[in-house]
């Protein structure tokens, strides 16, 4: 299998992209990733078009979950012929409630599923405040594989992957918007997570400045033993890397470290 995250960056101040310009760069960069990349799986990052710090931006930016990311990312996946992990858009219900929502397309151009985060970030401000958390564990099943879906500060929950591995999760994609301050957490913990569930890990960041607070970038690929197969520097980048799925199973029969679990 082949897979590319796109580190797309997102900045701040005068001159600054349009969140329609991103969306139609993006697509152009998942058209490229499959079309003359040969990705097999592509991945975008948590809450792109807005910046996943730019929380004044949320409710103005907010979308249907079928609204225009849906509508650009669905055709963007079948041009390509790829299943798309197209990061997080911020989701307005039809109630009016905000959720930080993860889509996913078949390389038809199907929504093979969508994700709400169920661990908001910022405490008593920022998205803990303005967008209501998810409730459901969302796994997509691929023809040689499960994806397991989590996003951002989903990382620090080890609880959500055991139970992302118990519904047969064997590759986790993590999209985020990670502060450079706390890189040395981000690295740290996609490798915990492979290595505990003896599982993949694709963490796709993003690049640049979100309302002053600048990202860590570093997207990274782990394998099931901790390995990091593939990392990104800071700035905006295309990681590509081949993995066999199958290593999965392998690594868990040859170290059988989950059927001692007594929890």
């Amino acid at each position: 299998m082949r897979a590319s995250l796109i580190q797309i960056g997102v900045y701040d101040g005068k001159g600054a992209e349009s969140v329609e310009a991103r969306r139609r760069r993006a697509a152009s960069l998942v058209r490229e990733a499959g079309e003359e990349g040969g990705a097999d799986l592509v991945v975008l990052p948590e809450l792109w078009t807005t910046g996943a710090f730019a929380y004044e931006s949320f409710g103005t930016e907010a979308e249907p979950l079928e609204g225009p990311t849906y509508e650009v990312m669905a055709k963007a996946a079948s041009d390509a012929g790829v299943w798309l992990h197209a990061g997080s858009i911020p989701e307005r219900d039809p109630d009016g409630l905000l959720y930080n929502t993860s889509l996913v397309f078949s390389p038809s151009g199907e929504l093979a599923a969508s994700y709400r985060k169920i661990h908001r970030f910022g405490f008593d401000k920022g998205e803990a405040v303005l967008m209501g958390a998810g409730a459901d564990l969302v796994t997509v099943r691929l023809p040689s594989t499960t994806l397991g879906l989590a996003t951002c500060y989903d990382l620090r929950f080890p609880e959500l992957f055991r139970r992302l591995v118990d519904a047969d999760a064997e590759i986790f994609v993590i999209p985020a918007g990670w502060p450079e301050r706390r890189r040395s957490h981000w690295t740290l913990l996609a490798q915990a997570r492979a290595v505990e569930n003896q599982s993949y890990v694709l963490a796709c960041g993003t690049a640049g400045t979100h309302a002053g607070v600048p990202q860590a970038g570093h997207s990274i690929v782990v394998d099931p033993w901790g390995e990091v197969l593939a990392q990104a520097g800071p700035d905006e980048e295309v990681l590509t890397v081949d993995f066999d799925p199958s290593k999965v199973g392998a690594t868990r029969d040859q170290f059988p470290v989950l059927k001692d679990r007594v929890l």
